[in-house]
């Protein structure tokens, strides 16, 4: 039997490939838990500059999380508990990398596959796409984490039409909604994504990870006020590092940065 998620590294990149193309590529409990172990994983290799996450297939990034699980996992409020603790285990990992994360999406992008995606810093999506979280339809509810990520993308307007018309919504809707980063023809979504990868590789790591903690602290708290003195030492830190002293000399000598992310 194939794996239903698949991990690659090559040249500095994490590739991840929901695998059940058959099935819209929906993610099960264990699933879910096999996330965790590769995202954790990704998270331990310095190599490693950026993440992708994709779906195999033409036509699905994912569906989300799989029905079939209801009767096993999700069959009372005490078995959703645990199930969530597998779910938003695995999208707070993701959330919480320290290089910067792409979905690559073509096709369908529903339920927890959408909320997956919302856990990633960038979403690049082919046209055609489809998004929707219509857990109404099933009578079951978001959670607090999945409906913090999905205001803080679209607004609390978007998010309630989101979640109360439980419409599958298109490409160009979500893209204007702000659920979407970029939206780009089928053809191109492999070329625009990979041109953003090479782009990024170069880039400081310290900058990138200081830069999406930086952006997490200001989104669970816009007042800034009540940071620690670590946290109000953050912006500052790249200053004593190796990094900002081959970046600084690099751009005097005119040539290419070489960073080491120390």
């Amino acid at each position: 039997m194939a794996e239903a998620i698949l991990l690659e590294t090559n040249n500095n990149v994490a590739n991840i490939t929901f695998n059940r193309p058959d099935q819209h590529n929906a993610i099960g409990y264990e699933g879910w838990l096999q996330l965790i172990d590769i995202v954790r994983q990704i998270k331990s290799d310095p190599n490693i500059k950026v993440t992708v996450f994709t779906g195999a297939g033409s036509r699905s990034f994912s569906a989300g999380a799989d029905i079939k699980d209801f009767d096993s996992h999700r069959f009372d409020s005490a078995s959703s508990k645990i199930y969530s603790e597998a779910f938003d285990g695995a999208l707070d990992e993701i959330e919480n990398l320290p290089m910067p994360t792409i979905s690559k999406i073509r096709g369908i992008c529903v339920g927890g596959g959408c909320e997956l995606s919302m856990a990633t810093d960038i979403r690049i999506a082919s046209e055609g796409s489809k998004f929707g979280i219509p857990v109404a339809r099933l009578g079951i509810l978001v959670g607090y984490r999945e409906m913090k990520r999905l205001v803080n993308l679209v607004g609390q307007g978007n998010a309630s039409y989101i979640l109360l018309s439980g419409r599958i919504i298109g490409s160009e809707e979500a893209e204007h909604m702000g659920l979407i980063t970029k939206l780009v023809s089928d053809e191109s979504l492999d070329e625009v994504v990979q041109k953003l990868v090479d782009e990024m590789i170069p880039l400081a790591p310290l900058s990138q990870s200081r830069h999406k903690k930086i952006l997490q602290k200001v989104v669970s708290n816009q007042s800034l006020k009540g940071f620690t003195p670590e946290e109000n030492h953050l912006p500052f830190t790249n200053f004593d590092s190796q990094d900002f002293v081959e970046g600084k000399t690099a751009f005097v000598d005119r040539r290419t940065a070489t960073f080491k992310g120390i």
